[in-house]
């Protein structure tokens, strides 16, 4: 009887391990956690159930040598994932103690599940990371884009802006001055376009570009700098001065401007990647 052999690395385990661990964080807490449907407790649950149906899809095809037949970019595919997979992980690493440990008080073997769930979400993250380590591009290396800093940098972007974007929506932040209109546009325009990136270079479609990908990412880099340096600055204007503010919970509305500062450095750090590889490169 023929036995198949499955090749065995630090990539592998490290796969095997992410999804056990995200397997048993929404198990556990699915079976005893006892939580409410909608909110925080859905998006716990979908950043784990996410993680561990794709990284079981990228495990299955490699094992079954099916890279070929998958109309992706495989050089981009998996880390993309375990990129999106380890911030996903990471949110709700912190989100989950916060909204259904601290300051809560269920039955004892609720809390066990609940505690358990927990660890077993910093478990997976820390796995996750590994594997982001593990496949990154190193100095001199050709790889896929994704594999590069910027890469991993456009992924970050758009998960940040996802967190804007649920942060600014509930309740309504943004309607109430044409300034904060404009800021929601910024992160919307630019969601877009970095998101746009990721999914060309994971289609392996960037050669339908009018222009070359290189410079096309210096251009959209540039002027995303341009506009998140606007939305840095007017943000806390008209959110915080007294001549424009309105009365109300400020925790989500200072969030929002930290993680507006956060992606205007994500993207300056991307520009200066981008522009090193157009014209020092060249």
């Amino acid at each position: 009887m023929p036995v198949t052999w499955f090749p065995t690395s630090q990539l592998l385990w490290v796969r095997i391990a992410a999804v056990l661990f995200t397997c048993t964080a929404f198990s556990v807490v699915a079976n005893g956690g006892n939580l409410f449907h909608g909110g925080m407790a859905d998006w716990c649950i979908f950043s784990w159930a996410f993680s561990f149906a794709c990284t079981l899809l990228v495990l299955l095809v490699e094992q079954c040598s099916l890279q070929s037949r998958i109309p992706v970019s495989w050089s981009n595919f998996p880390i993309t994932v375990a990129c999106y997979a380890s911030l996903l992980c990471l949110s709700a690493s912190i989100i989950f103690p916060v909204f259904f440990l601290k300051d809560q008080y269920p039955s004892q073997e609720t809390r066990d599940h609940r505690i358990a769930s927990t660890v077993f979400s910093c478990l997976a993250t820390v796995a996750y990371m590994v594997e982001v380590s593990l496949s990154k591009a190193r100095p001199g290396e050709v790889a896929g884009y994704m594999k590069t800093a910027p890469g991993l940098m456009k992924v970050c972007q758009t998960f940040v802006a996802c967190i804007i974007f649920i942060l600014v929506s509930d309740p309504v932040s943004y309607d109430h001055h044409p300034a904060l209109k404009w800021c929601m546009a910024v992160y919307c325009i630019c969601f877009i376009l970095s998101m746009a990136v990721v999914v060309l270079c994971v289609g392996e479609c960037t050669g339908c570009l009018p222009v070359p990908f290189s410079k096309f990412l210096s251009a959209y880099g540039l002027l995303a700098v341009i506009m998140y340096l606007t939305a840095t600055i007017l943000w806390p204007i008209f959110q915080f001065d007294k001549k424009y503010r309105r009365w109300g919970d400020q925790k989500n509305l200072i969030a929002v401007a930290v993680l507006t500062a956060l992606n205007f450095l994500l993207y300056l750090a991307d520009l200066a990647y981008s522009a090193r590889l157009v014209f020092v490169s060249a």
